[in-house]
């Protein structure tokens, strides 16, 4: 049987197990002592959530490869007001240096109730701030902060919510579980 860990990743923490700027920047090693998962796909160090390890080559590429379509969920904090206009734009698609993105679902949301973070973004009284969900099938690098740039609304906090049926649902930033597959 394959082994599938969710982990919720914190901001801060690179997506590899070794490595690291001078063994000083954090790593999964420190959250996750298990032999033998890696990790199927990547955060960037300044995003947070759903980070899936997996023993399973075969599971590890259904996951992260973009051909497989795995729907993949993301609570934005973005800079300024997340507008109708804005968000149809998400929904077509938008046009970045390396193409065009697939049509994916975006909503506004309430700020939803998820952990603090360290440290936390920056608040401006002059800058409005809104929340979007964003859903995509695709794992293009630092996609959906080049998305919401590119319709005008830069990202400020980035938490990946689910991959596919999984979520980081009830689990703190450094925690994690098994879940049978």
């Amino acid at each position: 049987m394959s082994r599938l860990i969710l982990l919720n990743k914190p901001y801060g923490v690179l997506s590899q197990f070794t490595g690291g700027k001078d063994g000083v920047e954090d790593t999964l090693a420190h959250l996750v002592d298990v032999p033998g998962v890696y990790p199927a796909g990547r955060l960037d160090k300044d995003s947070e959530g759903l980070l899936l390890l997996t023993d399973d080559g075969r599971l590890q590429s259904r996951i992260a490869e973009p051909r497989y379509k795995m729907a993949k969920t993301y609570l934005v904090q973005v800079e300024g007001d997340a507008g109708d206009e804005a968000l149809e734009k998400l929904a077509r698609g938008v046009e970045l240096k390396d193409g065009m993105t697939r049509p994916a679902r975006a909503k506004r949301i309430d700020p939803p109730a998820v952990w603090d973070r360290d440290p936390p973004v920056r608040f401006r009284k002059s800058v409005p701030d809104s929340w979007i969900a964003l859903e995509i099938t695709e794992g293009r690098n630092r996609q959906v902060r080049r998305m919401t740039a590119a319709v005008g609304l830069p990202t400020l906090r980035l938490i990946r919510w689910r991959i596919g049926d999984w979520s980081v649902d009830g689990l703190k930033p450094g925690e994690w579980r098994s879940v049978n597959v």
